[in-house]
């Protein structure tokens, strides 16, 4: 019998590796991204050529309306989703005070809103069968918090607080929730930093390191396939940071 993921923000990074390793794992995976379907296609036949099954589901997470396409498609494929990934980002570095409202929305929508739509679309068959996992891609700075990227950090703290919350609600359907709180992993969202300020950030890791976008994957399968009596956890992995 298939089993079915839906890797959200699938384009590239943590979940493209993450669509990879699930595909060739025996999974038919949903590929989502918001705008970057070229790249989306790239992973599609990926995929494809290396004998494993997928479909693109290209559309805003952060929008309701657009998961609600999404999930119809989905359901059109197959009754119940076996793992969700909510791994679609973005973020936003800037002093709070020069944050414009669109801007605020943007992050939170993205990173929070999506969690919540995805999650209410997939847990009802879940719930049905008794059966089924959620892993929410979030970061080490929703619990400490990082300068200059205010919205980010509410972001990912509200996904880690939603996280625990969810889990407890489930849990007597036993359907598991959990989150993975990232560190600095070389992905394009950290594309951004300098060379002077990569090198900074590696000095202030005890691993001495970014972590790879296979790595990140490699903890969300271990999440995904846990024991069915983790559930409400937030992992780290973050090279000791």
């Amino acid at each position: 019998m298939s089993k079915y993921a839906l890797i959200t923000g699938a384009s590239r990074g943590i979940g493209k590796a993450a669509a990879l390793l699930f595909a060739a794992r025996g999974y038919h995976v949903f590929l989502n991204c918001r705008r970057s379907a070229d790249a989306l296609e790239d992973v599609k036949r990926e995929i494809l050529s290396a004998g494993g099954t997928c479909d693109m589901v290209t559309g805003d997470v952060g929008d309701s309306a657009d998961v609600d396409k999404i999930f119809t498609f989905i359901y059109s494929r197959c009754s119940c989703l076996d793992v969700l990934v909510n791994n679609a980002g973005c973020a936003h570095i800037g002093l709070l005070s020069d944050m414009t409202d669109g801007e605020w929305n943007r992050v939170i929508q993205t990173n929070l809103s999506s969690v919540f739509y995805c999650s209410r679309a997939a847990v009802p068959p879940m719930v049905r069968r008794k059966r089924g996992t959620i892993v929410n891609v979030s970061s080490m700075w929703g619990s400490s918090g990082a300068s200059c990227e205010a919205a980010y950090s509410a972001s990912k703290g509200g996904v880690n607080g939603l996280t625990k919350a969810l889990a407890k609600e489930l849990a007597p359907s036993n359907v598991q929730v959990n989150a993975m709180a990232c560190g600095v992993i070389d992905t394009v969202m950290n594309g951004q930093l300098s060379v002077e300020e990569r090198a900074q950030l590696a000095d202030e890791i005890p691993s001495g390191r970014f972590g790879t976008p296979e790595e990140a994957a490699e903890m969300i399968w271990n999440i995904a396939a846990a024991p069915s009596y983790m559930t409400g956890q937030i992992i780290g992995i973050d090279g000791g940071f």
